[in-house]
């Protein structure tokens, strides 16, 4: 009976094995499947929210100004946002006041609803008020499209797919294993059945003697060898789908990964483009409060000058990625000279250096050295390294740029005495995203798109970069390889000025006159040299002990402590006895002059000083040196 129903027996276990299949399948299906709608329903609007959000934070301005055109700039700011259908700003008491829509026929409502979303068909509306110190002072609306049924038709139908294939996998496997079960029994029903039948106890499985025990103890070996072979056929099978699993969840991590550094990614942009907009703010205050007040409308413009600075700056370091990505970033080639590279990423990062105090350092090779590449991407990378390097090492500590050249290869060393790299941090330091040190601690943690940029724009000139360290609070090196032009016995031609002068130095300049000290600051750090400037004798000796001047500067009639005291201290300590004092002053008799020789300064400079007698006393610097041994 068996035998004749071996059929149905075999039908039943692989409608056992699909429908058991089937039904795992589908409740795994219909979990998933609700846990993604609500998922990207939460993520939509969640979405959403941050853009009135930052909407509001923009206009907030704009509104307080009843300055129409900028807050319809601003709107019309979404349109690299799709999706977004349209926007409206409202006043406070109800009244549109900036519209945008993406298309002629987009619908915006005439008075603003609640603060909150509401989804209505295919879209999602959100209204969020406008708060300006503790006051609310409008209303940001937005519509998006909400592609909830495109999202579940498409999930659905992978779900179909994958569901439709392994109930093939089961049936075909159940058809396959059917077989361990199935003919052990007829094998064991049929030689029962011969045995009663004919009496032939001749019939023996290998290994028993006769009669029905020996032919079901035999077909029982028999079934036994055949599960072990299957058996072991299934453990390969399993080990090939763990296999497969397992890289499934590593896959599976590289995507929670991604999204994490995106999300990262956002909040950082947020953070960072938050940042120069308070200051920006203030700076308007200080406009509209203090309008008559020329320095201090001349301070503001310079603080929304420098913070709008950055902001290009992260922008344009976001577009460069992006271009590079796509494959629309090009370089400009030609011959380029190592030392006017490097003027202009200094020129870039220099401020930044000197604001957080660090001590730069250069050293390039004495002879002209040519690479072939776009001037403008090569100092980029510089400036990236430079400026990365000193965001990342706490203030009043050392950032240097060294270069070498061994046979056709240039290498630039960037270092620092900054924070450090974990060791299992310098693979990853240049992917998309990835910060050092992306604590709350530390507000400058930036978007981690600067070493990636670096990176792309090396491996455009045909170079390579590495990062190494010795470990967190080790300080970082970044080193570049670029190979260069090489032109033996090039003609001898002039050399036009060039930021960087032949020899640097580190000078310290102490005068309670702000412009004269700020104004000669800036003309000495134009051409090449690090520059301190302090306003009191107390601040000059702190700044000289830290700074081992090879210059000084003085004023004599300096707050706090006199000039010829400040000099004696100067003189005082162990790294300044190398250091040439240049007093600085309005009194010029010979008694002056020779208070300030027996105070240990070197030169003595009537105001007003021409920057010609600076220039001339450092070029002095040999004779001095050669005087004090």
């Amino acid at each position: 009976m068996v035998v004749r129903d071996g059929g149905t027996v075999r039908g039943k276990l692989i409608l056992m094995a699909v429908s058991t299949t089937f039904v795992a399948l589908l409740a795994a299906s219909v979990a998933m499947l609700l846990f993604d709608l609500r998922a990207f329903q939460r993520y939509w609007t969640d979405d959403l929210m941050t853009q009135a959000d930052i909407m509001a934070r923009v206009t907030a301005p704009a509104l307080t100004f009843n300055d129409e055109e900028t807050a319809r700039q601003n709107l019309a700011v979404l349109r690299v946002r799709p999706q977004i259908l349209a926007a409206a700003i409202y006043t406070s008491d109800g009244t549109r006041f900036a519209t945008y829509a993406a298309a002629p026929n987009q619908a915006i409502p005439a008075r603003p609803a609640p603060s909150g979303y509401r989804i209505e068909g295919g879209e999602v509306a959100v209204f969020r008020n406008i708060v300006e110190n503790g006051e609310m002072v409008g209303t940001v609306y937005l519509r998006s499209r909400y592609g909830l049924v495109d999202r579940l038709f498409s999930y659905g139908a992978i779900l179909g797919a994958v569901m439709l294939g392994a109930l093939l996998i089961a049936g075909l496997v159940a058809s396959r294993l059917q077989a361990a079960i199935t003919r052990p029994l007829a094998a064991v029903t049929n030689v029962a059945r011969q045995v009663m039948q004919r009496r032939d106890f001749t019939l023996r499985v290998p290994g028993n003697d006769s009669g029905e025990i020996g032919v079901l103890v035999a077909a029982f070996n028999d079934m036994l060898a055949e599960i072990g072979r299957r058996s072991h056929a299934l453990q390969e099978a399993n080990a090939t789908l763990e296999h497969e699993m397992q890289v499934r969840e590593r896959a599976e991590e590289a995507l929670r990964l991604a999204d994490r550094r995106k999300d990262e990614f956002l909040a950082t942009l947020a953070h960072e483009l938050r940042n120069p907009l308070a200051p920006i703010r203030t700076g308007l205050d200080i406009l509209r409060l203090r309008s008559g007040d020329a320095q201090a409308t001349q301070r503001a413009t310079d603080i929304m000058e420098r913070q709008l600075r950055q902001m290009v700056r992260l922008v344009d370091d976001l577009l460069d990625v992006s271009r590079i990505n796509t494959g629309k970033f090009t370089i400009k080639s030609g011959r380029v000279e190592l030392k006017a590279v490097v003027n202009d990423a200094l020129e870039v990062v220099r401020p930044y250096i000197e604001l957080h105090g660090h001590e730069l350092t250069i050293d390039l090779p004495d002879r002209p050295v040519f690479l072939n590449g776009d001037a403008t991407r090569l100092a980029q990378i510089l400036s990236n390294l430079l400026n990365n390097a000193a965001k990342y090492t706490n203030r009043g500590g050392r950032v240097g740029l060294r270069a070498t050249v061994d046979d056709r290869t240039l290498t630039l060393v960037v270092s620092d005495t900054g924070i450090g790299i974990a060791p299992d941090m310098l693979d990853s330091v240049f992917e998309m995203f990835v910060q050092v040190d992306s604590t709350l601690e530390r507000s400058v943690a930036g978007l981690g798109v600067g070493l990636s940029l670096a990176r792309k724009l090396v491996e455009l000139h045909g170079g390579s970069i590495e990062a190494h360290s010795a470990g967190l609070g080790h300080g970082s090196q970044f080193v570049v390889r670029l190979p260069i032009v090489v032109e033996p016995e090039l003609p001898a031609k002039p050399t036009p000025m060039s930021f960087i002068s032949a020899e640097t130095y580190r000078i310290l300049l102490a005068d309670d006159n702000v412009d004269f000290v700020n104004s000669i600051g800036a003309l000495l750090t134009a051409m090449g040299h690090s520059v301190v400037i302090t306003h009191n004798g107390a601040d000059a000796l702190a700044a000289a002990k830290r700074f081992c001047p090879d210059y000084a500067f003085l004023d004599i009639g300096l707050p706090q402590m006199s000039g010829y005291d400040l000099a004696r201290g100067i003189r005082d300590l162990s790294c300044c006895t190398m250091t040439v004092m240049v007093a600085v002053t309005g009194w010029g008799q010979e008694k002056d002059r020779q208070l300030a020789f027996e105070a240990g300064f070197d030169h003595h400079m009537v105001k007003p000083v021409r920057f010609e007698q600076i220039e001339e006393i450092l070029g002095n610097r040999s004779i001095i040196k050669k005087l004090r041994t």
